[in-house]
């Protein structure tokens, strides 16, 4: 089906309520994006962050009239919409475009993760077959790359692992590939429980061995391995409650931390863990130890 784009060259003042007038207008989407290349790579708590230069872009039947489009967002706002401009946006299978390009990734010497519609590029390696669906984690972003670098090169035989915020399940179920005993994923978002359920079952995994919880409902059983690929802000505030889900003895992985943040995330569990070398990927950090008390 054809598309027509209405974008829009804002400031961050005025985007929210551009948005509000192309909804009004009959965009059935919008979008905000960056305008000026100035990154927010971690929003403070409760905060929803604009950049300063904003490109808003509404979504439209091809079949709109555009003069009359705009003359509605225009009313909405009561002024003209300022640097608008039309576009046709090329008619695409846009799942298959997004599949075309996401290929097999080697996360340590023995581990692979694996689209599930491709064939696995080594078949005696572990490979983790995943389809991401709506869920957070396909390998390819450096935090989640950077914990399954770090499990590929832990002992886990016989082990129980925590996947705190696990996403697609990518890191509970690699685990479990690599030979812990069992896993439970926790997340806030239930799409990601369904998308772990999904991949735990397409990688051959009994339910029973990757249960997973909203976290009001987690059991609180200390584990052997606690993975944590969240934020820099909430593994602050989760500190004290990842640490008591940390056996002593036991090992920890965090990760979603840019340097600069590691100091302040090391800080908040340095009265549990005695923490390894830092692993480091472009701008981002994986931290690692062991709780020792």
């Amino acid at each position: 089906m054809p598309w027509l784009q209405l974008r829009v060259d804002t400031d961050r003042e005025h985007a929210e309520k551009i948005e509000d007038a192309l909804l009004f207008a009959g965009a059935v989407s919008v979008t905000l994006e960056d305008n000026a290349d100035q990154p927010i790579l971690e929003p403070g708590l409760g905060e929803v962050p604009l950049w300063d230069q904003t490109r808003v872009t509404g979504l439209f039947d091809a079949t709109v009239d555009t003069a009359v489009t705009e003359a509605k967002a225009a009313s909405y706002l009561c002024e003209l919409l300022p640097n608008a401009r039309w576009e046709q946006l090329e008619d695409k299978d846009w799942e298959r475009e997004w599949m075309s390009h996401y290929k097999p990734i080697q996360c340590g010497d023995n581990l692979w993760i694996c689209p599930s519609w491709c064939e696995p590029p080594e078949p005696q390696a572990v490979n983790l077959l995943l389809d991401p669906g709506l869920a957070f984690g396909t390998g390819t972003h450096p935090t989640t790359f950077l914990c399954l670098q770090w499990l590929a090169g832990e002992d886990l035989a016989g082990s129980s692992v925590i996947d705190f915020g696990c996403g697609s399940g990518i890191l509970g179920i690699g685990a479990l590939l690599l030979g812990a005993e069992r896993a439970m994923g926790t997340d806030i978002d239930l799409q990601a429980l369904i998308a772990s359920r999904d991949n735990a079952e397409r990688n051959g995994i009994d339910p029973g061995r990757f249960p997973v919880y909203l976290p009001e409902k987690m059991p609180q059983e200390p584990a052997d391995v606690m993975l944590a690929n969240i934020l820099a802000g909430p593994l602050v505030e989760l500190a004290p409650q990842l640490a008591q889900l940390t056996r002593v003895g036991g090992r920890i992985c965090l990760s979603g931390i840019l340097a600069s943040q590691a100091e302040k995330v090391k800080a908040a569990y340095r009265p549990w863990i005695d923490f390894d070398d830092d692993g480091q990927r472009e701008d981002w950090v994986r931290l690692s130890g062991t709780r020792v008390r």
